[in-house]
């Protein structure tokens, strides 16, 4: 009697095991038809599902760069882009939480040489898109009229800084509305130089990336360092694609120039969930969504919540930290569902995927279990 209940059970364990094989196999056959379009030579994405703390899903989808034809895989280094910001608002935090910097503390405060309109911006204004300040690339649109892109310099976060030492005025005053600041990002990469004595670039590896054992996740800088299985941006042209991976603000790190794959956001990913860096009581502040005095926060007619580098808003009643990124040749989304534990990043180096969207279907089939 006992042997067959112990084959009864053998036998129930073979269903289930066979069953969720099944399931997995057809997930992952949805998700391949979510990316189609990302043929064996073409640009295309890297995708990477964690479920329950275990990357359930990480697939690549054509190739990062159409010289070597090199496929996309989990170690394939992406351009971030604004989902860099989660790692500048990071460096902001440690400082804070090494005694360096106070969220309070004024732009001024860090930087004596700033005008006077720097004594009215916080550095959670900063964190929060609420300090008003101009948008660098309307300042560089004003400096260098029609130019072409291409002809214009590379700017770095010390030149941001600079172009904005040149004004005297916010869009609005601090505090009073949000509007996204890729500005913004800039300067606290320089208040992190400041604060830490260290470059930016070099005070992410020390305090981030190396702790984590992101072992090839950089902020990249032309000159001073190497992506290693580097993906390059493309953008549809007359029906075929084109190369375009830099341009004349791809040189600024604190917006947007953190490069890293699938398989260093895995530890990424585990590090905000178990509150590696920062305990979960130091982290609260980047989940509470910024309160503008006038105005509500909102993007084109949208409500926005935004913490420090995080939106918030939810998704189909799932609580959710997000953020999405655009710059020339790539597009990027992480989708992060703490209530579900379900995490989905995708990382596109081709510029008609709209990353955001992808990371929603895809998150659709995991949230539905």
């Amino acid at each position: 009697m006992r042997q067959i209940a112990l084959q009864v059970f053998a036998c129930c364990l073979l269903l289930t095991a066979s069953s969720m094989s099944a399931e997995r196999s057809d997930l992952a056959s949805q998700i391949d038809a979510l990316f189609r379009a990302a043929s064996t030579s073409t640009p295309g994405a890297a995708v990477l599902v964690m479920q329950d703390g275990r990357a359930v899903f990480h697939r690549g989808y054509g190739v990062g760069d159409l010289r070597t034809r090199r496929k996309i895989d989990e170690h394939t280094n992406f351009r971030l882009a604004s989902l860099t910001k989660q790692f500048t608002a990071m460096a902001i935090m440690l400082l804070v939480h090494d005694g360096k910097l106070r969220y309070e503390e004024s732009l001024q405060e860090v930087f004596p040489e700033f005008p006077a309109y720097g004594r009215e911006i916080t550095i959670r204004e900063l964190l929060n898109h609420t300090s008003g300040l101009i948008d660098y690339e309307d300042l560089m649109a004003k400096q260098y009229g029609n130019i072409r892109d291409e002809q214009i310099p590379q700017i770095h976060d010390a030149g941001v800084l600079a172009l904005l030492e040149k004004e005297s005025t916010t869009k609005f005053p601090p505090g009073s509305k949000w509007a996204y600041s890729n500005s913004g990002y800039c300067v606290l990469a320089m208040v992190v130089e400041r604060a830490s004595g260290k470059p930016f670039g070099q005070f992410l590896r020390e305090r981030i990336f190396d702790p984590l054992q992101m072992t090839t996740t950089i902020a990249y800088e032309k000159g001073k360092n190497e992506v290693t299985n580097r993906a390059y941006g493309h953008t549809p042209v007359g029906g075929v694609f084109r190369e375009t991976d830099q341009s004349s603000t791809s040189a600024t790190l604190g917006d947007g120039g953190v490069y890293t794959s699938l398989a260093d956001l895995v530890r990424w990913d585990a590090a905000v969930r178990e509150h590696t860096l920062l305990n979960e009581r130091e982290m609260q502040p980047a989940l509470v969504a910024a309160r503008p005095t006038a105005d509500p926060a909102e993007e084109n007619g949208h409500p926005v919540s935004y913490g420090f580098g995080w939106l918030l808003d939810p998704y189909k009643g799932h609580v959710r930290m997000w953020h999405y990124g655009e710059t020339v040749g790539f597009r990027t989304s992480i989708q992060l569902f703490p209530k579900d534990h379900v995490t989905v990043v995708v990382l596109c180096n081709r510029a008609d995927f709209s990353a955001p969207d992808l990371a929603l279907k895809v998150a659709d089939l995991y949230l539905k279990k």
